[in-house]
């Protein structure tokens, strides 16, 4: 610290610059027309000045700075501004007091204890500022996002009546159709057509449960079973044989033998079925060589199976939205597929991102050993 005299002289030549330094931090700094605390950035400047003479009297305290800075901290929350405009402002009073303490025409050497401590109080003062400004932003995000959810969970409720009472309506005659189409194939096997009707009816009693679905806060539990992967796979194959040769795609599976999962087998198959149909809808968007991979791992608790196709890449900001309700990026996508996939997947204790770059876009589902017990 300086000695008296230096440091009353410096002292007095600062509160003599006190309007100087004042006007010249408030115009150089970044304030908005419509900041709701526009009128006290000036007041908050006069404080600021005043805890730096304190700081020279040896009356600094930590406390007064603290509440200030939170004061700051809150009045910057409240008037939206961008908190690198914050500290672009601060750290401009900081310079130009520095240029007004060397003007004092002290010995540079004798400024340096004094300029040390006008850093640690600029310091300071922003690591309180900023953290209480983070702190209350955290919470109003907390409850915005809150609110969303609970509304948007309301909205759902209600569709997810409607729906399913609609469905419901469906359900009954097409059960009846399945059945007499599965009594003509029986009578005549030869008969074109049927099993294209066949085809198309398991597709609809597929979107009908999907929307059943989504109207349900649990998943029906028929009970777990041990399922053996490669076999899954290979009934997986047999469904979407069809799609994948009228399309040209090269399915390839890989999986360890012997690989068994004691888990709910229509849930997860219903998971892979619906990522494995939305990447053959991806890859028809390509004009030749349409690749398909299915895959899995096992690990110490989980098994990873990845779903993988060299279509359109998903740009990084679609990744996650995807798995939200009604988000489609199909002309006749419904844009539920996804959602209840994840419904599923979150339901068990697992997991399912995509990543997606220009060569492949992969689905990814971690699966762990232990779940629904």
């Amino acid at each position: 610290m300086l000695i008296n005299d230096q440091q009353n002289k410096l002292m007095l030549f600062l509160m003599e610059h006190q309007s100087s330094f004042i006007d010249e931090w408030i115009d150089i700094s970044v304030i908005e027309s419509n900041d709701p605390h526009k009128e006290e950035i000036k007041n908050n400047a006069v404080t600021m000045y005043g805890l730096l003479i304190k700081v020279l009297e040896g009356e600094y305290s930590n406390t007064e700075l603290q509440e200030f800075a939170y004061k700051v901290g809150k009045e910057r929350l409240e008037a939206g501004i961008n908190i690198g405009d914050f500290i672009y402002n601060v750290n401009a009073g900081r310079s130009i007091l520095i240029k007004y303490c060397f003007q004092a025409n002290l010995p540079t050497q004798e400024l340096e204890s004094f300029v040390n401590s006008l850093n640690t109080l600029f310091d300071s003062f922003c690591y309180h500022a900023v953290k209480r400004y983070t702190q209350l932003k955290n919470r109003e995000l907390h409850t915005k996002t809150k609110y969303i959810n609970d509304n948007h969970m309301d909205k759902l409720a209600v569709l997810g009546q409607i729906s399913s009472s609609f469905v419901h309506e469906f359900r009954n005659p097409l059960t009846a159709i399945i059945g007499f189409n599965k009594i003509l194939r029986d009578e005549y096997p030869d008969l074109k057509y049927l099993d294209i009707i066949q085809h198309e009816l398991n597709e609809l009693n597929f979107r009908i449960t999907q929307f059943l679905h989504t109207s349900k806060t649990e998943i029906v539990k028929k009970g777990k079973e041990n399922v053996a992967i490669d076999l899954l796979f290979e009934n997986l194959k047999q469904l979407c044989y069809a799609s994948t040769v009228d399309n040209k795609i090269n399915l390839t599976i890989e999986t360890e033998k012997p690989l068994f999962l004691y888990t709910f087998k229509d849930e997860l198959k219903q998971v892979l079925l619906n990522l494995i149909m939305n990447s053959i809808d991806a890859l028809k968007q390509m004009p030749n060589g349409r690749d398909l991979k299915i895959s899995s791992r096992k690990s110490t608790d989980e098994i990873v199976f990845v779903i993988s196709n060299n279509g359109p890449m998903i740009e990084e900001e679609n990744t996650k939205t995807i798995f939200e309700p009604f988000y489609t990026t199909k002309e006749l996508g419904t844009g539920i597929g996804l959602f209840v996939c994840k419904q599923i997947i979150d339901k068990i204790g697992g997991t399912i991102y995509c990543k997606s770059d220009e060569e492949w876009t992969s689905f990814f589902i971690h699966h762990p050993i232990s779940s629904w017990d």
